[in-house]
Formats: C-alpha cells, structure tokens, sequence
C-alpha cells in the first residue's frame, strides 16, 4: 500500500519501505512506503491548503460527509475487519468489533458538532459573540493495538471539528489505516485534509510533533513516546493530548465470590491477547481469598484457546511480533527471578503466541507490582491484608489509567475508588472498560487529555470573542 499525501497515492521519495507481517502466519502483507522528510514536509504544506478548504465547509455538510464516512466503514466492514485481524494478529471478532467502533464514532461526532454553538455574553452596552474555529491541523498517531478504533477516536473528533489531520500509523499495522483513511477520502472530505504518511514513530511521530504547521498532537502510545512527543511540540507551544501507558490494578476484596473474580480477571486481560492499555495488569486480592482465587484463575485460564485469528473457538490470538512476546516472556522471567512463583503458563510459542500465565506471590517492591508495564496475557497476583495496603499498592508507581474495585460493600467500595489515583475506578469489576461518552485519559504519567463525547470535542476547536463595540447603547 502507499501513502496518501495531497489528495494522491505516493511512495517515499527515498523509494525505501517497511515489510508489514501477518503475525499468526508470520507472512508478509504488503509492504508501506518509508517517509522521508521531503514527503512529510508536503504533507505538512498540503495540510495547509486541507484546514483552508475543510475548515471552511458549512456544520451540515461536514456533517453529511462524515456520516457518510460512517456508513461506507459500514459497508466495507467485512474487508476493514479482515485486514485488521491479519495485521494484527487478533481474533476476528475483536476486529469485527474494532470497525463498529469506527461506525459508531464517525456518526456520533457527525450528530454532535451539528449542536455545538456560538455564544453570545451579557454585556451592558456591548455584544460579544464567542465563536469555535478549527485548530487547523492535527497529527494523529495510531498505536498497534487497536488501529481501527483509536484511529477514529482522533480523527472523527477533528474531523467533525473542521480540521486538517496527518495520521501516522504504527510501523506493524498501518493497512487498515490506509484503507480506513481511503474510505474518508471516497465520502467526500477533501484530500489535503486527511492524509496518512508511514514511517518509524521515532522519525515521523517526531518530525510532525515539533512542526510549527501543526497545531495540535494526539497521541496513543507508550509513556517514553509521550514524553517524546511532548518535548518535540514544546517549542511550538502545539497543543497536545496524550493517552499513555498503565499498570492498572483490580483490588479484589475477601467478600466477593472467588470464582467471580476470577472469570472478571480473565475477561479484563485476554482482550487482544492482553495487549491493551486499560487491562487489567495487577492483582490485589485479599489474603483470605488468594489462594481460591488464583485456583479458579488458573483453573479458566487452562480453557481459554490460542489460535488463529480466523479460528472461530479461539479467545486469544497472537502478540504484535516476536520482539515484542520477547519482552513479555523476560518480564515473567525477572518477576520469578524476584521470588515470585509460576503457577502457569510462562512461555511463547509459534515465535510471538504466548501462553496464558499467571505469577503468584508477588510482592509490591517487584517490578511487576510498580512501573513495568506488560503487554502479554500475564496475571500477577498479590496479596493484602488492609484497605490502606491495598490502595498504597494501587497507588504505587508513575502509571494511573484505569483500575478496577470487586467489593460485597458499595459505600466501602466508592470510599477507596475516591482514594484511587486514576483517570477511571471501575466498581464492580477490572479496569477494562471504556464507552464512547466517558472522559477516558490517565494520571500522573498515563497521559493528559481525554477522548470520549463527553468533551473531546472542545479540545479540537480554539474560541475567538468577537466585540461589537457600542451596538447596545
């Protein structure tokens, strides 16, 4: 596949690529074009002439265009699902899921900017009308895992806001952005004001941060590409809005159902084979319940099937590559090299599949139990005695995105989610939750800004205060 820049397919100009792999079957995709800075700098110009045109397009009609977005994403969801999978190495399903995601955001954002409105303010004997303009234009950058749905949780917002964006999609899955940026283009948004440039996240991500023609970042990804980023724009002042890593925990109290817990955990961290943000990735489970609970978790986790993507009784699939299982598979090693104890699981196989695995008698001064963050389905589990040690371990460490509380007692329960330091506490279950509406952003070093309805939307518009000088005397 190529890039898009300008309104037109275009290679590198360095005539360089980057080989894109099936993860399951290890073969190769396609291959992207390997941005220079010549390409990116006219992508940067053309951005230019896109925030002119698409900025000046009227609420209704970019409101049409992108629910007609919404709707050939509908149309082509069995393709987009497909391609996802393949380059990502997720089940189907999860896929198939990732695109309604898309659906459902396109439209949503289509239906709200068309009720966002200028102002007027009281003023004695004058009038002052306040007005929402576009920023003008936005880099977008996609993380791997969930290419589709993080890709739209950016673009629909600064799209439906009358901005340009440049998206720059992860090096391992930047298919199904391609496809999903073509789709934009064929309903009806101007070329220059959504393009989509490929490369390496240290070089383009980068290059388009500390750019004085963009004026605004949204970034997923890692916290040290956060901070990357962040240092980049800087000089320029370029708004930015971060959504970064975490280490989320799930206290688990000694007056829930064991087995509940457990099934809970599971379905809080095999998402896409565990690699995402908001799953849950500690275990704080009460002393008295531990060891029923982990019998439980291992005892499902034994069921849960690995396989193909396209396996219609697989729940997990494959990690990104084998540098990344890699590094899954040293982090549990470190952990057990800690003192830590192996109840299951422990390994890759296939090159990048990992088993699912679970570490036992893990102590809050373990890496694990702090600010190493693991992509992989691992589950370590530590025990507490107090309220106060369970929220002191959940609150340790520089992470604080997303958490979860499983308490009999709800008053006790809301008590400790006041005490959580994250962007989200969710009661009654693991940290993995997130819907459309909902602020979702992190504390501390997960990140700053959210995304969701609830107020993205603002953040992709600049006011201007037009006075009308004497107009009520």
């Amino acid at each position: 596949m190529k890039m898009m820049i300008a309104g037109q397919w275009a290679d590198a100009s360095g005539m360089e690529f980057i080989d894109v792999y099936d993860p399951a079957t290890h073969e190769l995709l396609d291959t992207v074009p390997k941005a220079t800075e010549s390409d990116l700098q006219r992508a940067l110009e053309a951005a230019q002439e896109g925030r002119a045109v698409w900025g000046s397009v009227s609420v209704q009609e970019r409101t049409d265009i992108l629910l007609g977005v919404s709707e050939l994403i509908r149309k082509e969801k069995r393709e987009l699902a497909t391609l996802l999978a393949r380059e990502t190495g997720k089940i189907y399903p999860q896929a198939e899921e990732e695109v309604d995601n898309a659906i459902a955001l396109f439209k949503g954002y289509a239906e709200k900017v068309r009720h966002f409105y200028d102002s007027v303010l009281p003023c004695q004997d004058n009038m002052i009308v306040v007005k929402r303009e576009p920023v003008g234009v936005v880099a977008c950058i996609i993380p791997f895992n969930f290419p589709i749905d993080l890709y739209s949780h950016k673009v629909a917002p600064a799209l439906a806001a009358g901005n340009a964006v440049i998206i720059k999609p992860a090096s391992d899955t930047p298919l199904a952005n391609i496809y999903l940026s073509d789709l934009i283009v064929r309903a009806g948004v101007p070329g220059k004001a959504v393009q989509i440039v490929t490369g390496s996240g240290a070089r383009v991500g980068r290059y388009l941060a500390e750019s004085p023609m963009v004026n605004a970042v949204s970034l997923t990804g890692s916290t040290s590409a956060g901070i990357d980023v962040r240092t980049a724009s800087a000089k320029n002042l370029t708004r930015t809005y971060l959504e970064l890593g975490g280490n989320d925990p799930m206290i688990i109290f000694d007056d829930v159902d064991p087995e509940e817990a457990a099934q809970e955990a599971v379905n809080c961290r095999i998402l896409n084979s565990g690699q995402a943000c908001c799953s849950t990735k500690r275990f704080i489970v009460h002393n008295k319940i531990k060891e029923s609970f982990t019998a439980h978790l291992v005892e499902k986790l034994r069921a849960v099937k690995i396989g193909s993507p396209f396996d219609p009784e697989a729940q997990a699939g494959a990690i990104i590559n084998e540098k990344a299982a890699i590094e899954v598979e040293e982090a549990v090693r470190l952990t057990v090299s800690q003192g830590a104890v192996l109840a299951l699981g422990g390994k890759r196989f296939n090159q990048n599949y990992f088993e699912m695995t679970v570490l036992t008698d893990v102590m809050p001064e373990m890496d694990i139990a702090n600010d190493m963050e693991v992509f992989g389905p691992v589950f370590p589990v530590i025990g507490f005695d107090t309220v106060d040690e369970a929220v002191s371990i959940a609150n340790q460490g520089h992470y604080g995105l997303s958490s979860g509380v499983m308490c009999g007692d709800i008053k006790k329960a809301r008590r400790i989610a006041d005490r959580i330091d994250a962007g989200s506490v969710i009661i009654g279950g693991g940290s993995l939750y997130r819907t459309f509406d909902m602020p979702f952003g992190g504390h501390k070093m997960s990140g700053m800004g959210t995304e969701g309805f609830y107020n993205t939307l603002d953040e992709y518009f600049q006011t201007k205060s037009v006075v009308f000088k004497g107009i009520n005397a």
